[in-house]
């Protein structure tokens, strides 16, 4: 990701875009030969950043810098550089290849990190947990089930990536203001030429099309969808994030911790969630560049102003860089969560009892009882076993409370039947299977880039 944004890169692809520009323009009829085209494609990537700095001082424009650096080394081809195009030919044409590999290398983290998760959902499908809702104890889930609801983020944003990327389209070579003006002209008013110089320039830098109509620019709306794709990404870890540093602190399951690591300068017994920590600082630093986007694009006066220049050049990189990072340590911390089941069981059995206590009433009603005397009992026994419980007893002893009372008269073995944790699960285990197979699996097929897991310095 840092080499895609990088200088070397960004300005290469201008090379190329000029040179897509003048291939078709000579295929086309314009009378350009073929040794201006073989020296702008023998020098794409040489570039002196020297020489265009020196080129940007004079000239205080940054295209027109790079067409004389270009032309530089590629004398034969220097008036034909840039025939007829606006700066923005190459700037926005460049960003939105940019952008459009920016979601491909995001696609394959997505794409590992659903992997990991995957495996890791399948391990522990089995294996009782508290649900919480309102941060409150609920009805029982199981650790691999909250795995997958972590997984369908990743695949909604899997999704909305998918249609950004079989939607965005080129800008094109559409001239100063949008009219294609000059290359009307170039070509002496021949229109088809001319549409047909935008669909051979969008072929060769492998766009579908080119956007129907423009300003000077293309609309950065554009921008503000496909930001909004990458912060999606982002929300989608800090979620995650949220809840390991959540269940770390209740001790369930923690993010790796390497053997030397120090989590605190002055308590040496701490084990901070640093990783968990980090994707939520930086996911929302992306998060606060989403509406800067579309604040850009409404102000974008009639063909465009140039107050969204500086902006993008921090504001698109970014977002980009910072939720590649994100998804780094995403991988990071799947990969290496430690899950602690006796510290989950002990969670459970904790608050279980209390889980039960429509079950036994139902157990109660048919011994012969009255629903209402049972719903009493209980009501009584459970908040004094909840209290006993907050004022330091060993454990949640309600059932044992019910079985010692006469007037519930049910023996503890069966009340502690109706407490197995595995009863109070519903489909989790099913469900894990059921979404893997039908819904992860189908995208882990796909024919995926390979890459390499890239170190985490905490």
């Amino acid at each position: 990701m840092l080499t895609l944004w990088g200088p070397q890169l960004r300005y290469g692809l201008w090379r190329r875009l000029w040179l897509a520009l003048a291939e078709s323009q000579q295929a086309l009829g314009i009378a350009i030969p073929d040794e201006a085209i073989a020296a702008m494609r023998e020098h794409l990537d040489d570039i002196d950043f020297e020489v265009v700095a020196g080129y940007e001082k004079k000239f205080r424009h940054d295209v027109m810098a790079h067409v004389h650096a270009f032309g530089d080394v590629a004398p034969a081809a220097r008036k034909f550089i840039h025939l007829g195009a606006t700066s923005c030919y190459v700037t926005d044409n460049a960003e939105l290849i940019l952008m459009r590999r920016g979601l491909i290398l995001l696609r394959e983290k997505l794409l590992d990190a659903l992997e990991a998760l995957g495996g890791f959902a399948r391990e522990w499908k089995n294996v009782p947990a508290l649900g919480y809702t309102h941060l409150q104890p609920a009805q029982l889930t199981t650790v691999g089930k909250r795995a997958t609801l972590w997984m369908q983020d990743i695949l909604l944003d899997l999704e909305d990536l998918e249609y950004r990327l079989s939607t965005m389209p080129f800008r094109g070579v559409k001239g100063t203001t949008g009219t294609q003006a000059s290359f009307l002209s170039l070509f002496e008013g021949d229109h088809a030429k001319v549409r047909e110089l935008d669909r051979m320039v969008c072929a060769k830098m492998e766009f579908a099309s080119s956007i129907p109509v423009s300003g000077q620019t293309y609309s950065r709306k554009v921008d503000a969808q496909v930001l909004g794709v990458v912060a999606g990404i982002a929300a989608t870890a800090s979620k995650f994030s949220g809840d390991i540093r959540m269940l770390q602190a209740f001790g369930e399951i923690e993010e790796p911790f390497e053997k030397n690591q120090i989590g605190s300068s002055a308590m040496a017994y701490k084990r901070n969630p640093m990783r968990s920590e980090r994707i939520a600082a930086l996911a929302r630093f992306v998060l606060s560049l989403e509406p800067n986007a579309n604040q850009t694009h409404a102000v974008q006066y009639f063909e465009r102003t140039l107050d969204d220049s500086a902006n993008r050049r921090l504001a698109i990189p970014e977002s980009f860089l910072a939720t590649d990072a994100i998804l780094v340590l995403l991988q990071n911390v799947v990969r290496g969560l430690e899950v602690h089941p006796a510290r989950i069981r002990r969670r459970v059995e904790d608050e279980l009892p209390f889980m039960a206590t429509e079950e036994l009433i139902v157990r109660f009603v048919r011994a012969g009882g009255d629903r209402q005397e049972a719903h009493e009992i209980i009501r009584g026994h459970s908040i004094d076993a909840a209290r006993a419980v907050k004022d330091g007893a060993p454990k949640n002893d309600m059932l044992e409370r019910l079985a010692a009372d006469p007037a519930f008269g049910l023996p503890l073995e069966d009340l502690q039947a109706v407490a197995d944790p595995t009863r109070f699960v519903g489909r989790s285990p099913e469900q894990v299977v059921e979404f893997l197979d039908e819904h992860v699996a189908p995208w882990l097929a796909r024919e995926r880039t390979v890459t390499e897991v890239e170190e985490v310095r905490v």
